[in-house]
């Protein structure tokens, strides 16, 4: 049951693991740019490369997996954000690295063994520029340095892109100063009022791609384990990062295993800022909760798109208060038989699928698998919260009263008696808005929160 088996970006084919060194397993997962509030794209990140986390304790233990997810609070991003919103740059970093956090808790991810800020690593990351330079992989210009795109014969082997058509593509107008138009920038020049470091090329701040080889190496070594991100990060980021570490490090490899989650969606149309489609995972937690919205994220395999909708939602926040039903604090000590289809290329619909037939097997009175079915919801972060709990959140996010609520349903049963049933839909479905879920049993009427 020990082998997993992980699509690699870098073959495009599904491999098994095997890890460099079974007493540091090693996982780094290129977290955020701290520039405004994360939305739910960020969160399948976040929660994917947490199940990840989470399979690899389970499979060696927690003392022997090392997981290294980034801040990133240096970007052009950043500072123009922190203009356009007239907020210091600490400041703006600061609340939005605490909102990250706050999401991170709301979701149930655990914390990675180490969270460097890139700010925190300048004098690295000018080393490494200096090393490039040194071994004529760089070159400065004008106070920028670049990186020298053919010094590295396997450039674009990860995004598998043809380095003509991307010679050919790349923008005129940022190649003045190069000498090969894919080059990339390792360092740049400071405005006077820019954040800024003192380099041997003046004051300036590093490249967003220089950060995370700089931090990797740091915490994981020259060769590690697994990188993973977002599928838009492939080129160039994670491109640009196996070229510079591989150079630098001379060593043939960066990351053994590069795994990506694919993108996703608002109503089968591309989340963005331009189409003004974006979730924050605080709006979204603060309607579903954390359990829901994790489970949402999972609920398609993680190379897959997924589509983000009320209809998604609303159909996994039934099933986890269908699965509390079985809730219980007594759990079993052996990993669950599931477990296995979480090891093949972390295939969460048929994990989850498997989960229904325990919650099944439970009902049906087998306490062994109601043990099971609660080892296996809390396998992929589920269940942290104890049914008292999850009812004071779904109470808190309704608006209305309970005497309104009796009394709403009250009026309404008066309708159905004066045989004004549209009246009497008009109410339920008012209540159904407010998110009280009304149901007829038996001639008896009965609420819930949703």
């Amino acid at each position: 049951m020990n082998n997993l088996k992980i699509t690699n970006s870098l073959t495009n084919k599904k491999e098994i693991f095997k890890p460099i060194n079974l007493d540091k397993v090693s996982l780094y997962a290129c977290g955020p740019t701290v520039y405004d509030k994360p939305h739910v794209g960020n969160a399948r990140a976040l929660v994917v490369f947490d199940l990840l986390f989470r399979i690899l304790i389970e499979l060696y233990g927690k003392d022997k997996v090392s997981y290294v997810r980034n801040i990133t609070d240096i970007d052009d991003k950043i500072i123009d954000a922190s203009k356009n919103n007239k907020v210091p740059i600490s400041e703006l970093t600061k609340e939005i690295t605490n909102k990250f956090h706050k999401d991170c808790v709301t979701l149930f991810c655990l914390n990675p063994t180490q969270e460097p800020k890139a700010t925190e690593h300048v004098p690295g990351m000018i080393k490494m520029t200096e090393k490039l330079i040194s071994k004529n992989a760089a070159y400065e210009r004008d106070g920028h340095v670049f990186f020298s795109v053919a010094s590295f014969k396997d450039y674009g082997k990860l995004s598998n892109k043809n380095l003509e058509e991307l010679k050919a593509g790349a923008r005129v107008e940022v190649s003045k100063i190069k000498k090969d138009p894919l080059d990339f920038v390792l360092w740049k020049p400071s405005d006077k009022n820019d954040p800024g470091w003192d380099s041997p090329w003046g004051r300036g701040r590093p490249g967003w791609h220089l950060e995370c080889s700089v931090m990797s190496e740091k915490y994981l070594g020259n060769n590690f384990d697994i990188h993973g991100g977002g599928l838009d990060l492939i080129f160039p980021h994670h491109e640009n990062e196996i070229a510079q570490s591989c150079v630098h490090n001379e060593t043939g490899k960066f990351a053994n295993y590069w795994v990506h989650n694919g993108f996703v969606t608002m109503n089968k149309e591309k989340m963005s800022k331009s189409l003004g489609n974006i979730t924050t995972i605080e709006n979204a937690t603060k309607k579903y909760s954390g359990q829901v919205v994790r489970l949402s994220l999972l609920s398609a395999q993680y190379k897959q798109p997924l589509d983000w909708n009320n209809e998604l939602l609303i159909e996994q926040s039934k099933i986890i208060d269908k699965w509390y039903s079985m809730y219980s604090q007594e759990i079993s000590e052996k990993t669950p038989e599931c477990f296995k289809d979480l090891l093949d290329d972390m295939n969460t619909p048929l994990y989850i699928s498997k989960l229904h037939d325990l919650f099944q097997q439970s009902q049906s009175g087998n306490k062994d698998k109601k043990k099971e079915f609660n080892k296996a919801c809390r396998l992929i972060g589920l269940f942290n919260e104890t049914p008292e709990e999850r009812a004071k959140f779904k109470k808190n996010r309704v608006n209305v009263s309970e005497e309104i609520i009796l009394s709403k349903i009250k009026e309404r049963e008066q309708a159905k008696k004066n045989g004004n049933y549209e009246l009497a839909d008009k109410i339920r479905d008012e209540l159904n808005k407010e998110g009280i879920e009304i149901k007829d049993e038996k001639g008896t009427t009965t609420w819930n929160y949703k």
